[in-house]
């Protein structure tokens, strides 16, 4: 599971090694509830808050037990509340999210009694499906004096870029008997979308040991202590730097993953950052929490 909010591919890499169909669901909740400014908590008199929903429907096709095609279709959900001059603001975006299309490549695999090792390539296009109108809010932003300052944006409620966007990433996971280590990351490869708004190119990872609790014949349930991040440079709109958008993160948390049989996988974690460095004045997440489920036909 992906860290970054918008930007963040649910890849099933469960599904990997099988042949055949698969479909699922994948869910990020994040609460933004913190206002910063450089890196530094400072007062929010307005309460700001965003919450953000993005659920993830998926499906795909493992034609080899190396190489497989994966599409996501996200809808999203945001909440929100801004100051707006001495005024607030509070209201919701919903709707469809970029769509992408994604390749895996398994490029190594080794299994024996006891020992396992894996390393997987990913590479795809996003496409520009979801609304992006909140983006044209750029063009209009005025600071009034003595008013709170917003730290929730257009560019932070946007339900799409209105760009062509590239994906690149890659998966690792070695296995010694019980324990485990894996490694994911992604880094999208943004272009120009609607009203001249460019989302800047972004790098999100995540992974840590684990250890596998109950293996048997029938499931098996693992827990892992998963590190996560992100790094985001500025955004450009019209040419110029968006100075509030640029963000080094990193979060952890336990995940547990429950598989049943071949054919169904299910996820669940929490991610609690304790480091968010951030450009200007930004709301930044409290926590994220995650669930997926994947079923191999």
């Amino acid at each position: 599971m992906m860290a970054c909010d918008l930007c963040g591919i649910y890849s099933a890499t469960e599904t990997e090694f099988g042949k055949g169909p698969f479909a699922g669901v994948a869910e990020q909740f994040t609460h933004f509830g913190t206002l910063q400014l450089d890196g530094s908590e400072v007062s929010d008199p307005a309460n700001q808050y965003l919450d953000s929903s993005i659920l993830q429907i998926f499906g795909g096709y493992n034609f080899t037990k190396r190489f497989g095609v994966q599409f996501n279709l996200p809808l999203i959900y945001r909440s929100f509340r801004r100051p707006e001059g001495f005024e607030i603001d509070e209201g919701h975006e919903s709707g469809l999210g970029d769509v992408s299309l994604t390749g895996k490549l398994v490029l190594y695999r080794h299994q024996e009694e006891g020992i396992a090792a894996a390393a997987t390539l990913m590479g795809g296009i996003k496409f520009p499906t979801g609304n992006s109108d909140r983006l044209a809010e750029e063009l209009n932003e005025v600071e009034v004096p003595g008013a709170p300052p917003s730290g929730v944006h257009g560019h932070d409620l946007t339900l799409g870029s209105g760009s062509y966007d590239g994906v690149i990433g890659g998966t690792v996971y070695v296995q010694l008997k019980r324990a485990f280590l894996s490694a994911t990351a992604q880094y999208a490869i943004r272009t120009e979308g609607d009203f001249d708004y460019r989302f800047a190119n972004d790098l999100v990872w995540s992974g840590g040991p684990g250890a596998l609790l109950i293996l048997n014949d029938d499931y098996t349930l693992s827990l892992q202590a998963n590190v996560s991040g992100e790094h985001k440079a500025l955004d450009e709109f019209q040419g110029e730097s968006v100075e509030d958008t640029g963000v080094t993160s990193v979060y952890i948390g336990p995940e547990l993953l429950l598989t049943w049989g071949e054919e169904l996988n299910v996820e669940l974690g929490a991610d609690i950052p304790v480091s968010i460095d951030n450009t200007s004045l930004q709301i930044v997440p409290d926590y994220r929490i995650r669930v997926a489920a994947t079923w191999r036909f």
